[in-house]
């Protein structure tokens, strides 16, 4: 029971404490709303992402299930802390209460009350022997996982301040959980043995032989130190790393839905009013992307899996991230205020170097435990380079050139995009308008020499599976991935509007329904009475390329295009499932399998391809870099296009050595640009072992 002093000092205390926090509060909302799009950021949509996605948001928060990927111990030691802190927000309130209210005890002495006081003392033992040996891996082991390359860009604040907070706030949950651990001791000293306190009860007979006035005092003082500590760490806490207690939460809630990671909206270019087109300052991101600032752990789990950073380049989206943090300690309140950051994000956030290393493969998106999105910043800031400053690898402009003039990157004319086919009898949409599938080629199988070869396999299977399809051939063009990864959204927008043109006029299709219109009884049955009517609707497209279907299935829909894409591992899957395939049981083969990016972890296909490949009765083997953590060949986010950016190897080396290590000597693929990059780092290691595409396998299975 505190003193009258006592009550005062901590109302004030805690007055104080709500006053910064409130404060804080109110410039970060500041901040996120000088964001583009940040005057979306209302209480509206707060409580409408609330009403559909609160239960998603606490099943990730208190089961903590995206920190699960990798790093199992430190996420255990990290999950006992969290668990703690956070039924320490009730523990809290419930010794706030005991210490102003005479003879008060928190939900009572009955079971309830016991159960409570079980779950406190586990969890304190828990927050302990975790926060301790965090403190221990990142302190004494000195763990390679928060070490940055020499290379890449960090704030000068952030050198010294990520080793300061771990240490502060690290002492002071030690501090305030060891603090309240050892005022429960001193209580059970004081009353008897509590066996639903065990490790209290443990240390209450440290207390033997004190006298009672001694108890009372180190009870006050162990008070203060557990509650009267939260109050004077606020103003530290706000600033801090640990911020994201707080921030995780939301950025789970309110995070833009997209049908994808990589999903980027389209640029308005008729609306005279945007200026800006990219993010050259902070405050030009999209408002989540600030967010991203305040919510991440400086885990450096993004930088782990970032296949630019692990073969020796600059970039690291950890560095981004905490760069951002760092800045807006410092600039926040006049950013709040309206004013221009004083610096660009290539001079504090990320090197120039650093973002043209980006094959947005969408790793650090798909492992960040809080839900940050640094790839989406890259591209921004691509975009302002290329839109605005004119800036970029000299490389692309081919790329750009030939997708302007010819349609495609290879600079191939219209008059060989059908030249792949040759000798297939392959019908195209002028010769069978009554095509039930289009096979959308793409440019690397329509051009690339060896890419041909998936779309040859391909025709040859649906035509095995007796499928009614057709092509576009002269009339189809690069859907503009490239030039979208890159940042030429200008390119991209007169590519997809122009496709778009083209897929609905070919994919439309008009079919007499029957439509019921009443029902009658006749001989004491029911019977429904029809008409007919004239419906239109869009025939499927199947793909052979990744980034085209992504591109057609995700991006396409602003520009009036919204297709049902699949690719042609999938359907070659269904083909299966349905019966139409015959394979010949002695063409087994022992392969591994590369889950290509675009594919797997940035539209959730991983099952179909392998499931196929079994089907052609391969035994597949994995690699220790798949499914959603699968490594990237280096192609995606243009990089097909460019010099590789200056690293200790190539990022198509790394994955390719990675294949050999299993041993099979077939690599079975997806993707036109896995194909590509793979057979390249095949030759470069003098390796015998072959780089297939599933659909040249499964064609070679078939029966005859």
């Amino acid at each position: 029971m505190l003193t009258p002093i006592e009550k005062t000092l901590f109302t004030l205390l805690a007055l104080g404490a709500l006053f910064v926090a409130v404060r804080a509060a109110d410039r970060i909302t500041r901040i996120l709303k000088r964001g583009r799009d940040g005057e979306h950021l209302t209480w509206g949509l707060v409580m409408e992402r609330a009403s559909r996605r609160l239960i998603e948001t606490l099943t990730k928060t208190l089961t903590l299930s995206p920190t699960w990927k990798t790093r199992l111990l430190p996420s255990l030691l990290h999950a006992l802390v969290v668990w703690g802190f956070s039924y320490y927000l009730i523990v809290n309130i419930g010794d706030g209460l005991e210490g102003f209210i005479p003879d008060f005890v928190f939900l009572g002495d009955g079971l309830i009350g016991n159960v409570y006081r079980l779950g406190a003392d586990l969890l304190t033992a828990g927050v302990l022997i975790g926060m301790a040996s965090l403190l221990v891996r990142r302190f004494i082991l000195r763990s390679k996982n928060f070490n940055f390359r020499d290379n890449t860009l960090v704030h000068p604040q952030a050198k010294a301040g990520i080793r300061r907070d771990s240490l502060v706030v690290g002492s002071f949950i030690i501090f305030h959980i060891g603090s309240r651990y050892l005022g429960a001791s001193s209580h059970v000293a004081e009353h008897g043995f509590d066996a639903w306190q065990p490790f209290a009860s443990a240390l209450s007979l440290a207390w033997v032989g004190l006298s009672p006035m001694a108890i009372t005092v180190a009870q006050h003082v162990f008070f203060w130190g557990a509650l009267g500590s939260i109050l004077v760490f606020m103003p530290y806490f706000l600033y801090s790393k640990h911020l994201h207690i707080f921030m995780v939460p939301l950025n789970f809630l309110l995070k833009p839905e997209r049908k994808s990671i990589g999903q980027l909206r389209a640029i308005n270019f008729d609306d005279e009013q945007v200026t800006q087109f990219g993010a050259a300052r902070l405050e030009h991101l999209e408002w989540p992307a600030l967010m991203d600032a305040y919510t991440c752990i400086m885990c450096n789990r993004c930088q782990d899996a970032c296949p630019a950073n692990a073969t020796g380049k600059a970039l690291s989206p950890a560095a981004m991230e905490i760069n951002k943090r760092y800045f807006l300690n410092s600039e926040g309140a006049a950013i709040a205020a309206g004013g221009e950051s004083t610096a660009t994000l290539l001079s504090f956030a990320i090197s120039p170097e650093a973002v043209w290393a980006c094959t947005t493969c969408g790793a650090c998106v798909e492992i960040c435990p809080v839900g940050n999105e640094p790839m989406r910043d890259i591209l921004d800031i691509r975009r302002n380079q290329v839109l605005m400053e004119n800036e970029f690898p000299a490389q692309l402009q081919n790329a750009y050139k030939g997708m302007e003039r010819q349609g495609n990157p290879w600079s191939i004319g219209a008059a060989s995009r059908l030249e792949w086919a040759d000798g297939l009898n392959v019908p195209t949409v002028e010769t069978n308008p009554d095509f039930e599938i289009l096979y959308w080629v793409g440019c690397a199988p329509a051009t690339d020499p060896r890419a041909r070869k998936t779309a040859r396999a391909f025709v040859k299977v649906l035509q095995a599976a007796g499928v009614n399809f057709a092509v576009l051939g002269k009339m189809e063009s690069c859907t503009g991935d490239s030039a979208r990864r890159s940042g030429n959204e200008a390119l991209f927008t007169q590519l997809a509007m122009q496709n778009t043109e083209t897929l609905n006029e070919v994919l439309a299709v008009e079919e007499e329904q029957a439509v019921p219109t009443a029902y009658r009884v006749t001989g004491g049955e029911l019977h429904q009475q029809t008409h007919t009517q004239t419906v239109k609707r869009l025939r499927r497209i199947v793909a052979t390329c990744p980034h085209c279907l992504h591109t057609l299935k995700n991006e396409y829909g602003d520009f009036g295009g919204e297709y049902e894409v699949t690719h042609h591992t999938q359907f070659i899957n269904e083909l299966v499932g349905q019966g139409r395939l015959n394979f010949d049981p002695q063409k087994a083969l022992e392969l591994v399998f590369h889950d290509p990016c675009y594919l797997g972890r940035h539209n959730g296909v991983f099952d179909e391809p392998r499931q196929a490949l079994r089907s052609a009765g391969a035994k597949v083997a994995e690699m220790k870099r798949s499914r959603e953590q699968s490594f990237c060949c280096g192609a995606g986010g243009a990089q097909m296009w460019k010099e590789e950016e200056h690293g200790t190897e190539g990022v198509n080396a790394n994955r390719f050595r990675e294949a050999q290590a299993t041993g099979k000597g077939t690599l079975a693929v997806g993707c036109p640009f896995c194909m590509i990059m793979l057979s390249d780092a095949a030759t470069a290691a003098k390796s015998e072992m072959q780089v297939r595409d599933v659909a040249e396998i499964v064609a070679e299975s078939l029966v005859g």
